[in-house]
């Protein structure tokens, strides 16, 4: 039996839990329905809790290690039934629902996992707000033949009773999408001003993570790149302000496409959730 045999199979490689004892969950949702151009986010799951058995375990900003001072489990992984979208969408719902009392992460597969998560903390949170990292604003109508798609989340999001949106990483954005959109919580590029995110943002915040919001030069492995984009540092510095002085509830991380034979990027999104639970948990 080789050493990795013997690493559990699940996040950061570390000793399971029963999820009613956690303080945070992973839920991998390998979902691949809508992707619209390059392919692969249906990989993303496994290969993101792969490379996360690599991760190590102390934080240098925290000053520990961070399982031992937050439990972290790994639930099953969300089994994709039939091909109708709206029903794969209260599946979701389904597998998040019973621990919308804990701090979920859902693992994509691709970004329309975010509406069916974010119904499931909105009975809890009825005055929810959603921190949106994407180089997108996903406020089509539809796209591809469905209201579904990964193209739409932000604006089924919307549709669903969510009246406070705030995008960060926008680099793309259509014409149609304008008439959904407060133009004042749209940040472009790599350009934003903290302060105004957080004075914008609710008490309750769901934060929703594309990885296309990142520099393209640091996170190539997605389905829809965009030149320019959020550096790691940026990203770190806006969830350590956010998770300090919001209720971040829940979060989701989506759009990783593994590159076959090169797991830089697959480590890249382990380490972003790592680092995302560490702040929210910090001691």
């Amino acid at each position: 039996m080789t050493n990795d045999e013997l690493i559990p199979n699940n996040f950061l490689g570390i000793p399971e839990v029963a999820p009613k004892n956690a303080d945070a969950l992973v839920l991998p949702i390998p979902l691949e329905k809508t992707v619209s151009y390059g392919k692969g986010t249906g990989n993303g799951p496994r290969a993101i809790i792969e490379a996360s058995k690599h991760v190590e375990l102390y934080d240098h900003e925290l000053g520990y290690e961070v399982d031992s001072k937050t439990k972290i489990t790994t639930l099953p992984f969300v089994d994709i039934k039939g091909e109708n979208l709206e029903e794969i969408q209260k599946q979701i719902t389904a597998s998040a629902k019973p621990w919308t009392d804990k701090f979920l992460v859902g693992l994509g597969g691709e970004h329309s996992i975010t509406p069916a998560l974010v119904k499931a903390y909105q009975e809890k949170y009825p005055d929810l707000s959603i921190l949106y990292f994407d180089a997108h604003t996903d406020m089509r109508e539809e796209w591809g033949g469905t209201k579904w798609s990964h193209a739409c989340v932000a604006r089924r999001c919307q549709e669903q009773g969510i009246k406070n949106i705030v995008w960060v990483g926008i680099r793309n954005t259509s014409l149609g999408e304008q008439q959904y959109i407060n133009h004042e919580q749209v940040n472009y590029g790599n350009k934003y001003d903290l302060k105004k995110i957080l004075s914008q943002l609710g008490k309750n915040v769901y934060l929703s993570f594309d990885v296309d919001c990142l520099d393209v030069s640091t996170m190539p492995a997605t389905g829809t790149p965009e030149p320019g984009g959020l550096t790691w540092y940026q990203v770190m510095e806006i969830f350590e302000a956010v998770t300090w002085e919001k209720n971040v509830v829940g979060a989701d991380i989506a759009e990783c496409a593994p590159i076959e034979k090169f797991h830089a990027y697959d480590f890249l999104v382990a380490k972003l959730a790592f680092k995302l639970i560490g702040y929210k948990f910090r001691k």
